[in-house]
């Protein structure tokens, strides 16, 4: 234990790193580029560039690496060796300033959405001071900006710091009408929650759909799943817990606050939480996180699953964002305080999200859609496709007072009597956790719970941080032009935000269809149900307005992540229908063909040597299956004719063709295929099945 400190960041060039290795002029340069925006001068650069490849060699690192986030859904990175010739024809350990402020990939081979031809290849990666560079596998990676050689942003990076200083200045112009003048910078901090799967990899090698999709097209559901709530934070495995502590050792030497682990609900599921940091800082770590979960996880012989659904019939993976708003002094904005009815900076803040989710319903839905996310979003696991906020008993009953202009009685806090002397009495919260709840405010914090998790943490913070910019926007241009009392204007602002978009909140259960008809039909919410009707939001001219307003994007990237989502939904349903008609044909057939071929022949070697004999069991099962295979045949043929018909198309009505026609031709396919493997004998089924999968770790 009293290593961890020690192991703690040991391969991250962080602010301790640079106190030491720096000098005082140079560091204090850095520090005013990382902490104030300010320009960073190339003599500076050189000499942390010195620094750090000094301190990366000592630490066994050979390259370097500037690391991004292009609009893939993964990182990317290109290696360079440290080397330079020498006079002597031998090498020296170089690195610049220059090297480590830009670099030069291929912008043409990354999605643009329309941005770069194919022949405009040069784009430029930046170096994003505000987050450490660290080492990982004797390469030395810099977290980077990627844009296009127009200045296009081509990464999830670029926008995100942009939110995060859009709602910075707007926050500031709030913070000084209270007074606050002390306060120089408000950063959003997130903490991820990672949902993931472990699974034994020789048995995912022995699955195509696994390999090419990252979830299982075909498969019965298993005597048992999770009906027994039997792994929910029970006991971890033995080879589970050595892939969790190698995981936790391998993100703490990387600076990343990995903090809690658990079993989750469905079998073979898990979850990894970290500590809270700056926004941008999170994302580039959970982008970490999930990576190296892989790496760990092939190192016990397992796969990491983070595809949000990849098993049918029981529970889904999450990264539930939790978001929250802290100043450079301390303050935490979100916090109620022992009186929030009385805390009025802290409901100014908080009606400023109110307005934000109930405005931006169909931005937030957005930031959150995939293919992937399809599956996961309205099940048990998961909130409903339509955007709510929750706020628990106390904030909903201190808004409902201050929109009727009526005293707040307070609501007492409840010792808990857990009618055992031994047991310690506790305060109990004032507000409980709504899980099915898209939005819910948890204490001093809103967790966002739509995100899918394989998705990058950017796309929803981009978009939770220009939303709430916009609403301060509104809010810091009222309040600087009141020309009555400012506390007046002030309670006035409040109670009419609460009554224009109360709808807007929810405490109930979000799984009742009661709740869905009355959201939709009553409150007139947006119930986006799948990808394509989701992501059609971003071209709304509102929200358009309001991203390049706080110049979070051009109108341009706007349209060029539209065409880039689009065109990756397509592609990731094509490659699923096209991988199911291949093993339904390849596999599934053939296995199925085989089994009724003996059974046939062994019931014929029956009839002759015992020609009385009742083989009803056997003729009744022969027939099934002939019908099964007939059956499975014509599906695989319809499937392809539907993928086919959709070439041809603009994307949009591709994406809408696969939502209307392709996906229902795969769950045809998938109910014969498995209904299939529930009459096939066991040893015959061509690949590991739900209960191997599940249950086999």
């Amino acid at each position: 234990m009293n290593k961890i400190p020690e192991l703690f960041g040991c391969m991250v060039f962080d602010d301790k790193v640079m106190r030491a290795r720096l000098s005082a002029d140079v560091y204090r340069s850095l520090r005013n580029t990382m902490n104030k925006g300010k320009k960073l001068d190339l003599s500076v650069a050189n000499a942390v560039a010195d620094a750090m490849c000094e301190w990366a060699v000592e630490n066994g690192a050979t390259h370097f690496t500037h690391w991004f986030q292009p609009l893939t859904g993964i990182t990317a990175e290109k290696h360079d060796s440290f080397i330079t010739p020498a006079p002597d024809s031998h090498v020296i350990m170089e690195f610049s300033g220059s090297n480590l402020i830009t670099g030069e990939p291929d912008a043409s081979s990354f999605p643009s959405g329309g941005l770069r031809a194919t022949f405009e290849a040069r784009g430029y990666t930046a170096w994003d001071p505000t987050s450490y560079a660290f080492i990982k596998e004797k390469t030395l990676c810099i977290p980077t900006a990627f844009c296009s050689y127009g200045g296009e942003a081509l990464d999830k990076k670029t926008p995100l710091l942009r939110s995060m200083e859009a709602l910075n200045r707007q926050a500031l112009r709030i913070l000084k009408l209270f007074g606050h003048q002390d306060v120089k910078h408000v950063v959003t901090n997130v903490g991820p929650e990672q949902e993931y799967f472990l699974i034994d990899r020789d048995m995912y090698l022995k699955r195509k759909d696994l390999i090419y999709t990252g979830r299982t097209l075909f498969g019965a559901k298993p005597p048992k799943g999770q009906e027994l709530d039997d792994h929910y934070y029970g006991a971890i495995k033995p080879r589970v817990k050595a892939f969790m502590e190698e995981l936790d050792e391998e993100l703490w030497k990387l600076g990343v606050y990995a903090k809690t682990e658990h079993n989750e609900v469905a079998p073979c599921q898990h979850e990894l939480a970290p500590f809270y940091t700056t926004g941008n800082i999170a994302a580039d770590h959970n982008q970490l996180t999930m990576e190296i979960m892989k790496k760990v996880a092939r190192k016990h012989n397992l796969m990491c699953l983070l595809h949000e659904k990849p098993f049918a019939g029981v529970n889904g993976s999450g990264k539930h964002n939790n978001w929250s708003l802290a100043t450079d002094t301390g303050i935490n904005l979100l916090s109620p305080g022992e009186t929030p009815y009385d805390n009025a900076q802290f409901l100014l803040f908080l009606v400023a999200v109110l307005k934000a989710v109930d405005e931006y319903q169909g931005l937030l839905r957005m930031s959150v859609a995939s293919a992937g996310n399809d599956h996961r979003l309205g099940a048990n696991e998961a909130p409903p496709a339509v955007v709510s906020l929750f706020l628990g008993d106390e904030l909903t009953a201190v808004l409902e007072a201050i929109e009727t202009d009526s005293p707040y009685a307070g609501t007492e806090k409840r010792r808990m009597r857990l009618g055992a002397d031994v047991l310690p009495r506790f305060n109990r919260d004032t507000t409980d956790r709504n899980r099915t709840s898209p939005f819910a405010f948890t204490g001093n914090k809103f967790e966002f719970r739509m995100a899918g998790s394989s998705d990058s943490i950017s796309g929803a913070n981009i978009m939770i941080n220009g939303a709430v910019a916009e609403a301060l926007r509104q809010f810091a241009d009222q309040l600087e032009s009141c020309e009555g009392d400012f506390d007046t204007c002030l309670h006035d602002l409040i109670r009419d935000t609460v009554r224009r978009h109360k709808r807007i909140l929810f405490n109930g259960n979000g799984y009742d269809d009661a709740w869905l008809r009355e959201a939709t039909e009553e409150r007139g919410l947006l119930n986006l149900r799948t990808t394509p009707d989701a992501l059609q939001m971003v071209l709304d001219p509102d929200n358009i307005e309001m991203l390049t307003r706080h110049r979070i994007f051009s109108e341009a990237e706007i349209r060029s992540r539209y065409e880039i989502s689009m065109e990756n939904y397509v592609r990731t349903v094509r490659i699923e229908a096209l991988t199911m008609a291949d093993m339904a044909r390849k596999e599934i057939l053939p296995a199925v063909i085989r089994y009724t071929g003996d059974l046939s022949a062994s019931l014929n070697a029956q009839k002759a040597a015992v020609p009385e004999l009742n083989c009803g069991y056997e003729t009744r099962l022969i027939r099934k299956l002939s019908d099964l295979i007939n059956g499975i045949d014509g599906a695989i043929g319809a499937l392809e004719q539907s993928v086919a018909e959709a070439g041809g198309k603009d994307v949009t009505a591709q994406a809408f063709h696969i939502r209307d026609n392709v996906l229902s031709r795969m769950d045809e396919l998938r109910a014969l295929c498995d209904e299939a493997e529930t009459v096939t004998a066991a040893d015959y089924w061509p690949f590991p099945t739900y209960g191997d999968l599940l249950f086999g770790v």
